[in-house]
């Protein structure tokens, strides 16, 4: 079995059901979530938009490989009514990145884990060390905790829901 951390993000829209109803088929389909974090509401990160951002992340086993599982994951965002506009950041529903798989660096021309971005996002890391605090990040050799505090994101993250209320 792989060990993978997912982004949740969303910000049109009932967010909160859509990432219920994306947790439900994440664990019909690709793979079986084992915790996920709290909720968290961040202003949009790289472009302007009129309405907050909610985050979680689940961690997920799954049997898949990444090719497979980044297919299946699109295929659950298609589901839930994403659209996207090439090349461009907008505001969405509901958008689901890996962050990790296993210890795995991936370098492809459709997928990159972890996740390049990652150890710049206040928004991605706070959910991220709330449910795997010591997990190393296999590039930087740093903790998801160590990585947060080093974070020069100057972004507010406001953590809404605890875990229970979400997984």
């Amino acid at each position: 079995m792989n060990t993978v951390f997912l982004l949740l993000g969303g910000n049109l829209g009932d967010v909160r059901t859509t990432f219920r109803q994306a947790r439900e088929l994440i664990n019909a389909g690709p793979g079986l979530i084992r915790k996920a974090s709290s909720l968290y509401r961040s202003e949009p990160w790289g472009f302007e938009a009129e309405s907050l951002f909610l985050n979680q992340v689940p961690e997920v086993e799954t049997s898949l490989d990444p090719s497979d599982l980044l297919h299946a994951l699109l295929a659950i965002e298609t589901a839930l009514g994403r659209t996207r506009k090439k090349g461009v950041m907008d505001s969405r529903n509901i958008d689901i990145d890996i962050l990790f798989f296993n210890d795995q660096v991936i370098l492809t021309p459709k997928l990159e884990v972890p996740h390049p971005r990652l150890h710049l996002r206040r928004f991605t890391l706070q959910p991220l060390a709330e449910i795997a605090p010591e997990r190393m990040h296999p590039l930087t050799g740093q903790t998801m905790t160590q990585l947060l505090e080093a974070c020069q994101d100057p972004m507010t993250v406001e953590k809404l829901d605890t875990a229970d209320d979400t997984a």
